[in-house]
């Protein structure tokens, strides 16, 4: 049976498609490059063609991720009909942007293999949503809920902060330590942005007995 000839683009984004999937089903450490070359059913040349090696698959998935998470950001962003504390909480409700999808990949980016890969994503997270969130800021001044100099700045500040400290696969926290850690988050933020207290809430929602 002749095998498929497909686009160059096609065929990449089969490639990562494939190992998405094998890595979320098997976990990224148990899942060769062999598994998922089977899975797609093409020769070892033509993965290697597009790809040097596992991880730079997993550069491409994280990298499709973000784009993913900057979209969706941009479009809460630029949304007329939304106030920028609703936008706020659209986007930083449970102290989490994104979705399901990328809290996985940010488990495999806790790998201490990964762990190059995770830092440049984290400054690349920093560098692509600050503006969003900087722009939702520059909006609560001119509704009056957010009163700050430099929101970019401000902003680049608060998030790599967050990000950092927050991380429980970076420092070992607790669940418990990183929700203590995530309810002062919510505090500086507060007052950073000049905020009323308690009206970013909704990124430490109350779920019941801790």
């Amino acid at each position: 049976m002749a095998r498929t000839v497909k686009a160059p683009e096609e065929r990449r984004e089969e490639i990562v498609e494939t190992a998405d999937r094998l890595f979320r089903q098997h976990g990224y450490a148990n899942c060769s490059v062999e598994m998922i070359i089977r899975e797609i059913g093409v020769a070892k040349g033509t993965y290697y063609y597009y790809f040097k090696s596992k991880q730079d698959i997993l550069e491409a998935i994280v990298e499709r991720t973000l784009g993913r998470i900057v979209n969706m950001a941009k479009g809460v962003a630029d949304d007329p009909s939304l106030s920028a504390m609703q936008k706020m909480q659209a986007l930083l409700e449970n102290s989490q942007i994104g979705d399901g999808d990328s809290l996985e990949v940010a488990e495999m980016l806790h790998l201490p293999e990964n762990r190059e890969l995770h830092e440049l994503t984290n400054v690349q997270t920093v560098l692509q949503l600050s503006p969003i969130l900087a722009q939702i800021v520059e909006q609560g001044i001119a509704e009056g809920v957010f009163d700050v100099d430099r929101p970019l700045e401000t902003i680049q500040f608060l998030f790599t902060g967050a990000q950092f400290l927050t991380d429980g696969g970076l420092f070992g926290f607790s669940p418990a330590e990183v929700r203590s850690r995530r309810l002062v988050t919510q505090t500086i933020i507060e007052k950073t942005l000049g905020a009323e207290p308690g009206s970013f809430g909704f990124m430490n929602p109350v779920r019941g007995v801790e």
